[in-house]
């Protein structure tokens, strides 16, 4: 029995032999899953460097706040300085960061030779840099691509306070 002309013409797709060379099945799931990899991975970076941001943010935030707390509340100017300082390794280790890599600076409203005078403001100001992740440490570029964080925070000395506690 001799096989029809539309047996051979066609293949198991049904089509004419004609379309194949223009035939794009397939190539929808292609384009998609190409695009899809171009736009998410900016989008996934985006997502991490915010998150570290905001993390580095609310470190800083956090350290001033308890500084200024643990400063007022101290009985003498020495032990405020040692409990801020305390305070402010304990709230940036919660969140990873290092210490060492911040600048605090107490400041003491009315101007005087005693930093703790009643009804006094005490104002704890902490900055750091927040390193932008994936970013490698040749040539400078991690300092390059680091983002600048900083917070204060003021708290009232009570009127209550005296060195004799």
């Amino acid at each position: 029995m001799p096989r029809s002309r539309r047996w051979t013409d066609r293949r198991c797709t049904g089509r004419p032999r004609t379309d194949l060379a223009s035939d794009e099945s397939g190539s929808a799931s292609l384009e998609f899953i190409t695009t899809g990899l171009i736009l998410l991975v900016p989008l996934v970076y985006l997502v991490l460097a915010m998150a570290q941001l905001q993390g580095g943010a609310m470190a800083v935030e956090g350290a001033s706040r308890q500084a200024a707390r643990v400063f007022v509340e101290s009985p003498t100017a020495e032990e405020a300085v040692l409990r801020a300082e305390r305070a402010v390794e304990f709230a940036l280790a919660d969140y990873g960061l290092d210490a060492a890599d911040v600048e605090v600076t107490v400041e003491c409203s009315p101007q005087s030779a005693r930093c703790l005078t009643r009804r006094g403001y005490v104002t704890v100001t902490v900055a750091s840099r927040v390193a932008l992740p994936l970013v490698p440490t040749v040539l400078d570029l991690d300092d390059r691509a680091s983002v600048a964080v900083h917070s204060s925070a003021t708290q009232q000395v009570s009127r209550f306070w005296s060195a004799d506690r």
